[in-house]
């Protein structure tokens, strides 16, 4: 995507994630499982809902979701703001974490050692099964060189599988995966095509506490920007996945989620 192969389909990305789940406020590690949204994460999907569709207005807007029930049910919240059908594609689904799911930290820390070491020290996490991060990448990547042509798509997708496809679409390497931080529960990042590739606009967006007739009343950061990109290197609040950063840096990591 980064090659100059072409221009892709959607020359704007917004990466959502979903709302919070009870794992992961919890710090239980999902991949692939699929608890549902609890009261909060139904509660953000809500109020964040109409601040994105206020941001898309005018646009030709595709909305794609995992097919994990906790994607479906953030997007669903969006779909009638946007005014267009939810489409569901499988390849935006979480990263498979193998033996991981369903485990705490400390459960992981304790049944597999040296498994929680590597985490830890930030190396890939040998013989937990699952997905290789290669995979996830280019499962999402396909994902989105798939998309009908439009102005701007909304993807609604996971922890982990946001970090991987960002970083595909950025070209940025493992050694400097950890150069921004992972989403947190209903945050998003935005993307633009630019004449060079990718460029990350906005990272780690969430909506204010106070918000009136589906706009900002502070902190408003506008419509999307012009081709001038910037990141925020900062940890968010709620959320990680367990190859963005370790768990000691971080509060409410569901670790692929």
């Amino acid at each position: 995507m980064t090659d100059g192969a072409g221009d892709p389909p959607v020359r704007r990305l917004v990466v959502w994630r979903h709302g919070r789940t009870e794992w992961n406020a919890g710090g239980r590690f999902q991949g692939q499982l699929d608890p549902p949204l609890d009261d909060e994460g139904r509660a953000q999907a809500a109020r964040t809902a109409p601040v994105l569709a206020g941001l898309l207005r005018g646009e030709q807007v595709l909305l794609v979701s995992s097919d994990l029930q906790r994607a479906v049910d953030t997007a669903g919240a969006l779909a009638p703001f946007l005014g267009v059908p939810l489409q569901v594609d499988e390849r935006l689904r979480e990263h498979g974490l193998g033996s991981w799911e369903g485990l705490t930290r400390d459960e992981v820390a304790e049944r597999h050692p040296e498994q929680y070491a590597d985490w830890m020290a930030g190396r890939p996490v040998p013989g937990r099964g699952g997905e290789a991060q290669a995979d996830v990448a280019a499962r999402a990547l396909a994902a989105v060189a798939a998309l009908p042509p439009a102005s701007v798509a909304v993807l609604v997708t996971h922890g982990g599988t946001a970090g991987r496809l960002l970083e595909a679409l950025l070209g940025i390497g493992p050694e400097h995966r950890r150069l921004f931080g992972p989403l947190g529960n209903c945050h998003w990042s935005e993307l633009s095509f630019q004449a060079s590739g990718w460029r990350l606009m906005r990272h780690n967006v969430s909506v204010p506490a106070q918000v009136e007739g589906g706009r900002w009343t502070t902190g408003d950061r506008g419509p999307f920007p012009g081709p001038s990109g910037t990141d925020v290197p900062d940890a968010p609040p709620s959320g990680a996945t367990p190859d963005e950063a370790p768990p000691a840096t971080l509060t409410d990591a569901d670790a692929a989620g």
